[in-house]
C-alpha cells in the first residue's frame, strides 16, 4: 500500500489541496453525498484503499482560516481507521506534522484531542455540553493528526487483527503513508510521534518501526525527529515496583506506612518479579499473561484499596470529575458525528480491542531496547510525566529514562533534576543530555497537556523544534 491516491498535477485544487502528479494507473476522486453532508472520496486502483473526508466540518477548530478534516483511511481490507486532521494555526504551510495517539490499549485519541492538546476543550460541569476554545491547543504550532488506533477503537470500525504493540505498528505506518499519498505537501515536514500511558508501548515501538521502514526503502520516507510520551507504561521491571515506591514517598498524601512498603516489595519480589522474568526470557504469550495477572494481584490490585484515590491523580478521590467527560456523550451526538462524518458510533475505550493485547500478555512486556534504539539513533525524545499521577508515575518514568541505553547515558544519569520554568515560574524539575530529555511536572495528573497546557505547549514546542527541553 505504498500510494493509495494519485491525482492529475494540474488539476484544479480539490478541497483546498494541491495534489501528487498522476501515475500510469489512474485513481477515482469524487464527491459523495449522503444525509446532506458532503464526502470527499479517493479510491487507488491498484489496490482498490480508500480515504473518505469531511472536509472542514466546523467542529472543534474555530479559528478563522484554519482547515481541518475528519474521516477514515483504509489500512486494509474493510479495516477503516479514523483521522481528524488540524490546520497549524499559524504558517500551516511550513509547520511540522505530529501525529497524537492515546493508550488503552484500545482507547480513542479523542481524549487527547477534547480532554488535553486539541483545538478544543470542555470545562467541567454537566452544563458545558460544548467545547470551547483551547488557547494552548499543540497546533498553535504543529500540524496535528489525531489517530483511533486499532481498528474498533473510538471512531474506527472494521476488522481488526490487532493483538498487540507489534502488530498494531504497520497500520499506523500504513496510515500515515496513506496520509501522505492524498495530502502531499506534508511529506517532507518534520514529523513528530506523541503519546501517553500506553503509549510507552506504542511511541518506541512506532518509531522504532517507522525508522526501519525508511531504512528499507519502503513507502514514502517519514521523517520522524521527535518522540515524547507522557506518564508512559514502558517496562514492568522497572516500572512495577516504582508503584510501591510512589505510593510510600509522594509528596501529596500519605498513602503506605514503612512496614506496608515492606510487605509489598517483598510481594513483587517474591511473586511478580519471577512472572516478569519469565516473560522476558521465553516471550511466550502464558508467561508474559501470568505475569500480568501475577503483578496485579501481588502490587496493584491491594495498592489501589489501601486508599480512596483517583489513580490518574492522587490528589482527588476515585470519583474525580477531571478531565471532564462532556466529550464523550459530544462525539455520540448524531449532530457532530454527521458534521464530522463519522460512520459509527463512538467508544473511548471498548473492550474488544483490549482484550486482545491482554490474551498476547503485551502489558509486562519490555520496550525500553525499542526506546533506546530510537535514542541512540539521534531522535529528539521526551519522557515526561505528571508528578501526581499514580498509574503512570513519575517515579518509574524516571527510572526508565536513567535506564535508556545510549551515548549519553552515564552523563544523563550522573545529573539531577533542575527547576523548569515557563516564562519565570518553576512547574517542574528536569534533566537533558544530548537528544534525551525527561521532564517532571508540577500539579499534574496522567494527561499532563489538561492540568499544565502552557508548560505542555512549550515541551512540545520545544522538543518539535529538536531541541532539548529549557527553562524560559
Amino acid at each position: 500500500m505504498r500510494s493509495f491516491v494519485t491525482i492529475l498535477a494540474a488539476a484544479v485544487a480539490f478541497a483546498g489541496l494541491t495534489f501528487a502528479a498522476p501515475s500510469a494507473k489512474l485513481d477515482k476522486r469524487s464527491f459523495v453525498e449522503r444525509n446532506g453532508v458532503t464526502y470527499n472520496v479517493f479510491e487507488h486502483a491498484a489496490t482498490g484503499a480508500r480515504i473518505e473526508f469531511v472536509n472542514n466540518s466546523g467542529i472543534c477548530e474555530t479559528t478563522p482560516g484554519v482547515k481541518q478534516y475528519s474521516g477514515y483511511l483504509s489500512v486494509g481490507t474493510n479495516m477503516n481507521m479514523w483521522f481528524w486532521f488540524f490546520e497549524a494555526r499559524q504558517n500551516p504551510s511550513t509547520a511540522p506534522l505530529a501525529a497524537w495517539l492515546n493508550g488503552g490499549p484500545g482507547c480513542s485519541s479523542m481524549i487527547g484531542l477534547f480532554q488535553e492538546n486539541g483545538p478544543c476543550k470542555f470545562n467541567v460541569g454537566s452544563s458545558n455540553t460544548s467545547p470551547v476554545n483551547n488557547t494552548h491547543s499543540f497546533n498553535n504550532y504543529a500540524n496535528m493528526i489525531y489517530i483511533d488506533q486499532p481498528i474498533g477503537v473510538g471512531f474506527s470500525y472494521g476488522t481488526n487483527s490487532v493483538n498487540s504493540t507489534e502488530t498494531a505498528a504497520p497500520y499506523v505506518w500504513k496510515l500515515i503513508q496513506a496520509f501522505y499519498s492524498s495530502f502531499p505537501e506534508y511529506k517532507s515536514r518534520d514529523f513528530g510521534l506523541w503519546s501517553e500511558s500506553y503509549g510507552g508501548h506504542y511511541g518506541p515501538e512506532f518509531a522504532k518501526f517507522f525508522l526501519d521502514q525508511n531504512a528499507a526503502n519502503a513507502g514514502e520516507k517519514i521523517n520522524i525527529v521527535a518522540l515524547g510520551v507522557n506518564n508512559g507504561w514502558f517496562d514492568a521491571q522497572i516500572q512495577e515496583p516504582a508503584y510501591i515506591a510512589y505510593s510510600y514517598n509522594n509528596s501529596y498524601k500519605p498513602m503506605i506506612s514503612q512496614s506496608q512498603y515492606n510487605s509489598y516489595m517483598s510481594a513483587f519480589n517474591s511473586r511478580c518479579l519471577p512472572r516478569l522474568q519469565a516473560c522476558a526470557k521465553t516471550g511466550s504469550n502464558s508467561d508474559c499473561s501470568n505475569a500480568e495477572s501475577a503483578c496485579y494481584s501481588a502490587v496493584e490490585s491491594p495498592l489501589i484499596s489501601a486508599a480512596d484515590f483517583d489513580v490518574y491523580d492522587v490528589r482527588s478521590p476515585s470519583n474525580d470529575p477531571e478531565p471532564p467527560q462532556n466529550y464523550v456523550k459530544y462525539l455520540q451526538s448524531s449532530a457532530v458525528v454527521k458534521a464530522i462524518g463519522a460512520q459509527s458510533t463512538y467508544q473511548e475505550c471498548p473492550d474488544a480491542p483490549y482484550n486482545k493485547f491482554q490474551s498476547t500478555g503485551d502489558g509486562p512486556r519490555s520496550f525500553l531496547d525499542e526506546l533506546s534504539d530510537v535514542v541512540s539513533a539521534g531522535m529528539t525524545t521526551l519522557i515526561w510525566a505528571g508528578d501526581a499521577d499514580w498509574i503512570c508515575n513519575w517515579y518509574g518514568g524516571y527510572d526508565v529514562a536513567n535506564a535508556i541505553s545510549y551515548s549519553g547515558q552515564s552523563a544523563f544519569k550522573a545529573k539531577t533534576l533542575a527547576p523548569y520554568k515557563v516564562n519565570g515560574k518553576e512547574g517542574g524539575t528536569f534533566k537533558t543530555q544530548g537528544n534525551l530529555s525527561f521532564l517532571r511536572v508540577y500539579e499534574a495528573g496522567h494527561e499532563v497537556p489538561y492540568y499544565q497546557p502552557e508548560l505542555a505547549l512549550q515541551a512540545f514546542i520545544q522538543t518539535m523544534k529538536k531541541g532539548p527541553v529549557a527553562s524560559t
